[in-house]
């Protein structure tokens, strides 16, 4: 049998970016409000247009999320949710949708797995790289090195306060794309994208040539239409969940819709 390959992350981006100015990657938790949740979600945002998923892994201390995101988190974990479940639904999403899938969560999932068992989770799954919120670069050489040969991308996070040295040697070791927090903090809260975040993506592009997302606070189709020339992929967490929670599976259908509207 001829296993055929997917071009590396990177370049699926860049070809999507080709015929369209924006990108869009979305969020959810694995287990929260429930796996039939979840595959519902993930069946809108196929058929919205959505270009990237980010799967969450729940883990009792997500100290990146706002408290949307930790009560899910803590849910998922009472609901059950454990890491074969989690990359059940990773390997049927990466058979079934369009759309690239990569790993959000914590170190701490690295650390119980063992860094290689966790790459082949990843990759056996379909997934094309991995987020962790809570592993500085400065020790993560080792585990990105390791995924760059199961044919990973580690994605690291830029923020506003870091300097001009720290943004390069992140982007020294980021791949695929780099996540760029529009501000400091926790997830959840609104950003006022004209308050220093196009100064600050401008030294994110600088610093590096990927594509860059920007994420935290990011909510609506207004929102995502600033984006268009200053990011290449908008990013959409609580948000969404929040469209789910208080519009149901049609709302939640429409409101991606409206989003993906944006970006095109």
């Amino acid at each position: 049998m001829t296993i055929t390959r997917k071009p590396d992350l990177e370049s699926t981006l860049r070809r999507r970016l080709a015929d369209k100015p924006l990108l869009l990657m979305t969020h959810l938790v694995v287990g929260y409000p429930s796996l039939d949740d979840n595959w519902a979600m993930l069946e809108a945002m196929d058929s919205a247009g959505v270009d990237l998923v980010e799967l969450q892994m729940p883990f009792s201390e997500p100290i990146a999320d706002g408290p949307s995101f930790v009560k899910a988190n803590h849910d998922a974990i009472q609901a059950g949710t454990a890491w074969q479940t989690y990359f059940d639904l990773a390997a049927r999403a990466a058979e079934r949708f369009s759309f690239e899938i990569v790993f959000m969560g914590y170190y701490n999932a690295v650390f119980r797995m063992g860094a290689e068992r966790f790459c082949t989770n990843l990759a056996e799954a379909g997934m094309r790289g991995f987020i962790l919120a809570d592993l500085p670069p400065e020790e993560a050489a080792e585990l990105n090195a390791l995924a760059r040969g199961h044919r990973l991308d580690p994605i690291l996070i830029m923020t506003p306060t870091n300097s001009p040295e720290r943004l390069a040697e992140i982007a020294r070791q980021a791949s695929g794309f780099v996540y760029c927090a529009a501000r400091k903090g926790v997830t959840g809260r609104k950003t006022d994208l004209s308050d220093g975040v196009p100064a600050f993506m401008e030294r994110c592009r600088k610093a590096t040539s990927l594509p860059l997302g920007l994420g935290f606070g990011i909510r609506t189709a207004d929102d995502v239409r600033e984006l268009r020339g200053m990011a290449d992929i908008a990013i959409i967490g609580t948000a969404g969940l929040h469209a789910w929670q208080e519009r149901g599976a049609d709302g939640y259908r429409e409101y991606l819709k409206s989003l993906v509207a944006e970006t095109i």
